[in-house]
This record gives C-alpha cells, sequence and structure tokens, in this order.
C-alpha cells in the first residue's frame, strides 16, 4: 500500500510540475510576445519620429520660400509704387490699377443724381467707405456656386440681400462698381482681403503685358530728355 500511495503522490507532484511548466510556458510566450509588440511599436515611434521631422524640414523649407516669395512681392510693390506717379491712370493706357478699390467715379454721379453738388461728395465718400469695409470683409462673400459646360464656377449671388438692397437703392452703376471692386478681390487677394496694384492696361480693360511696361516707361524717359534738352 505504501508503495501505491508513493506511486499516486509522484503522480500528482508529476501533474503538478507539468501544470506549473505549462503556466510557465505560457507567461514565457506571453512576455516573448509582448516584447515583439514592444520591438514592433518603437519601431513605428522611430518611424513616427522620422516622418515627423522631414514633415518638419518640408513645412520649414515651405516657410522660408514663402518668406522670400513674400520679400519678393514686397519689394515689387515697392518699385510699382515707384512707377506709380509715371504711369498714372487717365494719363497713358498703361497705368497701375488698384485691385479691389470700388471705382469712386461710379457712386459719385448716383449721388449727384439725389442730391446737389458739395452734398453729392459727402455722400459718395461716405458709401464708398460703407461698401469698401464690406468688400474688405473676408466674411462677405456673395457668390454662388453653379455648372457651366459640366465644371463647376462661383458666380456672383445677385440674391445676396445686400446687393439686392444697393441695387434698388442705387442702381447698375454702383451695383457694377461694387461687384467689380469685389471680383477683383476675390481673385488677387481673397484671405487677406486688401488693395494690391496691378500693372494695367487701361484702353483694352486687362492686365499690361511686361512688354507694354517696359516700351511705355522707355518712351516715357526718351520723351522727359527731349523736353529737357
Amino acid at each position: 500500500m505504501e508503495i501505491e500511495e508513493l506511486k499516486g503522490k509522484l503522480q500528482m507532484e508529476n501533474e503538478e510540475a507539468l501544470k506549473n511548466v505549462s503556466v510557465l510556458q505560457r507567461q514565457i510566450d506571453a512576455k516573448q510576445k509582448l516584447e515583439l509588440e514592444i520591438e514592433e511599436l518603437n519601431g513605428k515611434l522611430q518611424r513616427v519620429k522620422e516622418e515627423a521631422l522631414k514633415k518638419v524640414l518640408e513645412l520649414k523649407s515651405q516657410l522660408d520660400a514663402e518668406q522670400k516669395l513674400h520679400m519678393e512681392i514686397e519689394e515689387l510693390k515697392g518699385k510699382l509704387q515707384g512707377l506709380h506717379d509715371m504711369l498714372q491712370p487717365g494719363r497713358t493706357n498703361i497705368g497701375v490699377k488698384r485691385m479691389g478699390e470700388i471705382d469712386s467715379k461710379a457712386l459719385l454721379e448716383a449721388c449727384k443724381d439725389k442730391f446737389d453738388s458739395e452734398e453729392a461728395q459727402i455722400k459718395a465718400l461716405e458709401l464708398c467707405t460703407l461698401w469698401q469695409d464690406k468688400v474688405n470683409n473676408p466674411e462677405w462673400h456673395p457668390v454662388k456656386v453653379v455648372a457651366v459646360d459640366g465644371a463647376h464656377k462661383e458666380v456672383i449671388d445677385e440674391n445676396d440681400e445686400l446687393l439686392k438692397n444697393l441695387k434698388a437703392e442705387w442702381g447698375n452703376g454702383v451695383f457694377d462698381a461694387v461687384v467689380t471692386a469685389f471680383k477683383e478681390m476675390n481673385e488677387y487677394n481673397p484671405s487677406g482681403r486688401y488693395v494690391t496694384n496691378e500693372l494695367w492696361n487701361f484702353r483694352d480693360n486687362r492686365k499690361a503685358t511686361l512688354k507694354e511696361v517696359i516700351s511705355y516707361i522707355l518712351k516715357t524717359m526718351q520723351s522727359l530728355k527731349r523736353k529737357r534738352r
């Protein structure tokens, strides 16, 4: 009996040992799996860091390029300002047009129909200031999207409440002046919403080519030299 009992005890101990070995094996497997997952995550983290660094460098490069472009634009604006006196609109077909600025002449003509000469000047100035502020305001966007030849295009929404009231009160001339200024602003400076200068061919109502501008400047300089002589 003692031998049988001993065998039974040994059997139980062996089974218990096997259970413990099985538990340890599962723990080792779980640990190895966890280590592999940690290693994989570290690899992913490293790749994310590298991608982030690459993106930062790309953004810095883009920012540097934008700053350089901005400086070049500002320099060009300075040169345009220097040409402003030489390229006065009205004196020549080639000049500097202020894109996004309302043509006050149309507003003055409309005011002359309602007020005497002196008061018309004041009213036209008030009207121009009021609507120039609206044109400069990025929150005012009186456009709608329509399908044209299979493509989507932004056009002026003439049902915009402000524009409807403007047209009803002041007529087509003032309406067209405001809409033209808005379109120019929307094309040239939709985010900043401030007036910008553009070399302009007033005869053909379009941007002036560089060739046209240079030709005009050379002719003007030659004319000035002849006058000095």
